[in-house]
């Protein structure tokens, strides 16, 4: 089984507000926010936007999340370095981490058992 494309970009930022008028005013739309300075943003049909706020002290990062459909029927090629296997998240799937051969980690998303 492989993945089926895009699921997510996970943005970080120093500022949650200024980010969701960004994307806001490129057309996205704030399908909710929660109470410690993150959100979700759609535009479309395509992967959705979710974007959180660290500390001025972090570097902020972006993060590609490709959607895998059952994690237990997810067998990754001997060229797949898993990072880490899949396991339940707090906000409701299953992720996985692996690495490309330039050494960046890619997070493969599914939905949570049951």
């Amino acid at each position: 089984m492989a993945t089926e494309g895009i699921e997510a970009v996970f943005l970080e930022t120093h500022n949650w507000g200024k980010a969701a008028r960004f994307f806001q005013a490129l057309g996205y739309e704030l399908e909710f926010s929660t109470d410690h300075n993150s959100g979700r943003l759609r535009n479309g049909d395509g992967p959705y936007l979710f974007i959180a706020e660290i500390p001025p002290d972090r570097e902020p990062q972006t993060q590609i999340v490709l959607t895998v459909p059952d994690a237990d029927a997810f067998r990754p090629d001997a060229a797949v370095d898993v990072v880490t296997p899949f396991a339940e998240t707090h906000y409701g799937t299953r992720a996985m981490t692996v690495r490309d051969p330039d050494g960046r980690l890619w997070t493969l998303q599914a939905p949570a058992k049951g």
